[in-house]
């Protein structure tokens, strides 16, 4: 027999622990090498846990959502092993042992089939459940909280009378883990924040009570930009592989900015102003389990095609859970574009510790007046926040002014005027 340890992943040093979700194997399959077997999720990404060798799981020592740490060892695989024999083992030593004999070691506690995890011990509870009603699927047939969440409520002796509700109540969303309680037409789920949640929530929290945030705003006329996105679209999807859209003009536009303006790029650590000679702009994206912002990396050196291919790339990472820490990382200025979910005007919180983000919105026709005349032209609503500490008003406003000029005249990102 030749034993591999399956241990978590070394975390980076801004992270020190994580939580283990469901196991997608269970004690007495056969695994492949780099086959998935379970997922962490830390407060920044969802790491993937691969199998180190080809086996059989034959043990796995950590329950579905337990707290883990780097290098923790996780499982066991018996590269030797066959499939199916670790499960088996249990079921036929039983009837090798006598009845009477049999009964003694489980009034004694030492049948650990009817142990349950002490996550899995809470949810049983909920559910009116003993852990004898459940197969165990971990080590020694111990009931892990994956076996009591896939468990069946256990009916009751003498149901509930509701009284009919008017109306069909519309079911809940489905969330991993609830614990639901019976309200007739008012049902309510309680669920834990994600460590990516309560990570937001942090920051957010923190950079509310340490920056003294103002917000300034202004509008920009998109015609400029629509026209040359028209006229080039075809020849740039030909040429690079990639659509032009929008967001490579803004970014564009915020470096353009950030350079005749440095405080906006700066930020504050202790008693100093720290000046970046670099441009790392955070790009805001939703994802399934909450806001992240991936970093392109000295965005002032990047193309219109290197910037679009990269937001394309971290917003596919971003649906799949896959972003790394590193590309999360650091960043000197945000952009935050809430006009894709049709927002018309925000006040965004800027990202500590950087000191400065600009809010992007949806572009709509909007009567405006131009040389004394009422005309329609596409505006967009533009708002950055800042942090008056270090940033005074003056600064602010030239700064989205300098955005606004680039956005409505675009020659000047050419010729950086």
């Amino acid at each position: 027999m030749a034993i591999v340890d399956v241990q978590v992943p070394q975390f980076s040093e801004s992270v020190s622990e994580g939580t283990l979700l469901t196991w997608k194997k269970k004690p007495g399959e056969a695994v492949t090498v780099d086959e998935t077997l379970v997922e962490i999720e830390t407060d920044k990404v969802v790491l993937e846990v691969p199998a180190p060798a080809s086996g059989v799981l034959t043990e796995i020592g950590v329950a579905d959502g337990s707290t883990v740490t780097s290098q923790q060892l996780l499982a066991k695989i018996d590269t030797e092993g066959k499939a199916g024999a670790a499960a088996a083992a249990p079921a036929a030593a039983a009837p090798a042992a006598a009845p009477a004999t049999a009964a003694a070691p489980a009034a004694a506690g030492g049948n650990k089939g009817d142990v349950a995890m002490p996550a899995a011990a809470k949810i049983l509870a909920e559910k009116g459940l003993a852990a004898t009603d459940v197969a165990g699927s971990g080590k020694d047939g111990r009931v892990t909280k994956g076996d009591a969440l896939a468990a069946g409520a256990k009916p009751a002796a003498a149901p509930l009378v509701v009284p009919a509700a008017p109306a069909v109540a519309k079911p809940l969303p489905s969330v991993a883990a609830p614990a639901s309680q019976n309200l007739g037409d008012r049902p309510e789920q309680r669920v834990p924040m994600t460590r990516l949640r309560a990570r937001i929530a942090e920051r957010l929290l923190q950079s509310q009570s340490t920056n003294a945030i103002l917000t300034t705003f202004n509008e920009v006329n998109m015609a400029p930009v629509m026209e040359l996105r028209k006229k080039f679209q075809d020849s740039f999807t030909k040429e690079h592989g990639t659509k032009l859209g929008f967001m490579s003009f803004f970014v564009k536009a915020a470096v353009h900015a950030l350079k005749k303006y440095p405080i906006l790029n700066a930020s504050v650590d202790g008693n100093d102003i720290v000046y970046h000679g670099y441009f790392d702009i955070g790009i805001a994206v939703g994802s399934p389990r909450g806001l992240v912002v991936p970093i392109l990396r000295n965005a002032d050196q990047m193309s219109f095609a290197d910037i679009e291919k990269k937001i394309a790339e971290y917003g596919k990472k971003a649906q799949e859970g896959k972003l790394g820490i590193d590309e999360m990382s650091g960043g000197t200025f945000s952009i935050s574009n809430g006009g894709t979910f049709g927002s018309m005007l925000s006040t965004p919180i800027i990202n500590p510790p950087q000191s400065a983000i600009l809010g992007v919105h949806a572009t709509k026709d909007r009567a405006v007046v131009e040389n004394g005349q009422i005309v329609i032209r596409p505006i967009n609503y533009l708002a950055m926040s800042y942090d008056h500490r270090i940033i005074d008003g003056r600064e602010a406003v030239l700064g989205l002014v300098a955005m606004k000029d680039a956005l409505e005249d675009p020659a000047r990102l050419l010729f950086d005027i």
